[in-house]
């Protein structure tokens, strides 16, 4: 008996007895089908959710593309994330996919499902960690880690776009630490996930992130979307404004042109106004009084806040002021003298000096000031003075006149000498002391100080008549012939200068009056 008991087991019984140690291992960790029936309707679930929120999340980009088209300006940066958005959302999600059809090659091998839809060997507790525990061809660490480092990567890009739903994105896509369901330890997130779970609680749970991730997608570009509308400022008033594109003063013959707008505000807000470096009155009236000629600009900016962020809009406007004029003559007087500038003011109303060109049909035209000009003369007759205006780079005639030419009147003669106290005067009959006439005399042509009309004469000659006889000067000084008879004469006599020639500005030689002198 004791030898029956001592007698070596049978290849047959050792056979039995390690299929019973594996059938009791088997029980101790099986899973009931009932449970793994739910792993897969659940995963069925899971890829209807996906399929809608493919078709929710494709028709978003077609309307952003659209957007695009109309306003690229407004909707192309936020568009441009939501393409990184994409980018990103569709690596992870097929980095799912593979990880899934990987873990279900290994559990069914040749027969597994290339979708990863179905698994036969669904309680399969070894295929989902070998794959995880597995290197990466293109990268020493473990598919695991690289698998919860892309997750987490994820995370926290669409919690830097949209930070309103961080608490969120932390809790959908923890890959934190946690307790593992087998040992009850703490251990990395690929531990938890992987290690002795049925394959088709993995490819389950890989597909709710999955499911995730196209949810999370989802969300942000609807965010995103939103935003191109973001800065937009709701309105609850419309008005109609012409508004003038360059003055609202026009001549004449010239061109209005207005900008037909219409203006939207909302009346519950209070922007800030801006003009030329000074905030104004919050109702946006501003006035200015206009007392510089000519183009006046005005620049400035509106600020709006919104959700507390300043936006700023400048404009760029001008009025012109032009010169009060009205225009007073006298028929009598409508002449210009030849040889000599004539003082006009030229002006046109609404329009400023710098853009006035004046020309002279029969003349010429400087300018000396601010709507000042000297108009000269060059022909007998008459002479039209044109004025024309460049007004939105086009030139328009203004109006002209016609002036009758007439020769300069004769001027006066004078003796002009420095008396005792040093002063230069003048005189046309006069008594004067020997000394007097002495003192750098010479004979002048002028038309006094009460005149209107003002020219330079020059003096081409005179002769001098006294009781020694007559004697001839050229130019306008006296000869030393004629100081040496004024100085041979005693007081009472006469001194008389006849025959004085002067040449005008015109080229004009005149015969001008004779002066006497008592001494």
């Amino acid at each position: 008996m004791g030898g029956t008991k001592n007698c070596p087991e049978t290849p047959r019984q050792k056979m039995i007895g390690m299929m019973y140690l594996v059938l009791t291992a088997m029980l101790a960790l099986n899973v009931s089908n009932e449970v793994l029936n739910g792993f897969s309707m659940t995963e069925a679930s899971l890829r209807s959710t996906i399929s809608s929120a493919n078709s929710r999340t494709e028709s978003l980009y077609q309307d952003f593309e659209s957007l695009n088209k109309q306003n690229p300006e407004k909707t192309g940066p936020w568009l441009e994330k939501a393409l990184i958005v994409k980018q990103h959302a569709d690596s992870l999600f097929n980095k799912l996919q593979i990880f899934k059809v990987e873990i279900i090659k290994i559990a069914d091998g040749k027969k597994a499902d290339p979708n990863a839809e179905n698994i036969d060997d669904r309680e399969n507790l070894d295929a989902a960690a070998e794959y995880a525990q597995l290197n990466s061809i293109t990268n020493p660490k473990r598919r695991g880690k690289l698998l919860r480092e892309q997750i987490n990567q994820f995370r926290l890009m669409i919690d830097s776009i949209n930070p309103s739903k961080s608490k969120a994105y932390n809790e959908i896509f923890n890959t934190g630490k946690i307790k593992s369901l087998h040992s009850g330890e703490i251990v990395d997130w690929e531990t938890a996930m992987f290690e002795f779970m049925p394959a088709v609680a993995v490819t389950t749970l890989l597909t709710k992130y999955q499911s995730d991730v196209r949810a999370a997608e989802s969300d942000v570009i609807t965010y995103l979307k939103g935003q191109t509308d973001a800065s937009d400022f709701r309105v609850n008033s419309i008005k109609a404004y012409a508004l003038p594109v360059s003055s609202s003063y026009v001549i004449k013959g010239g061109k209005y042109t207005a900008q037909i707008v219409l203006s939207a505000v909302d009346s519950t807000l209070r922007p800030n106004y801006f003009v030329n470096g000074r905030q104004i009155g919050p109702d946006g009236i501003y006035e200015a009084i206009g007392s510089t000629i000519g183009e006046n600009h005005v620049n400035g900016y509106i600020e709006m806040m919104r959700n507390g962020q300043p936006f700023r809009y400048d404009f760029k406007q001008s009025f012109t002021v032009g010169v009060p004029s009205a225009t007073i003559s006298n028929v009598d007087l409508n002449v210009v003298y030849r040889g000599i500038d004539n003082k006009f003011d030229i002006s046109a109303p609404g329009v400023p000096s710098s853009a006035i060109s004046v020309s002279v049909d029969g003349g010429s035209a400087t300018k000396t000031g601010e709507s000042r000009y000297n108009i000269r003369a060059n022909r007998d007759g008459e002479i039209t003075i044109n004025v024309t205006a460049s007004i939105e780079g086009k030139t328009t005639q203004m109006g002209s006149s016609v002036f009758r030419v007439k020769y300069l009147p004769n001027p006066k003669a004078f003796i002009k000498y420095t008396d005792a106290g040093g002063v230069i005067r003048q005189k046309s009959d006069a008594k004067l002391r020997k000394s007097e006439i002495r003192n750098n005399p010479s004979i002048i042509a002028d038309y006094g100080e009460d005149e209107l009309v003002k020219a330079n004469f020059t003096i081409l000659s005179f002769r001098m008549v006294t009781a020694f006889g007559s004697k001839q000067a050229s130019g306008s000084s006296l000869t030393s012939a004629q100081l040496a008879d004024i100085d041979k004469m005693e007081g009472g006599e006469i001194i008389a200068f006849r025959d004085i020639k002067a040449k005008g500005p015109d080229g004009t030689i005149r015969d001008l009056n004779s002066v006497v002198v008592e001494l």
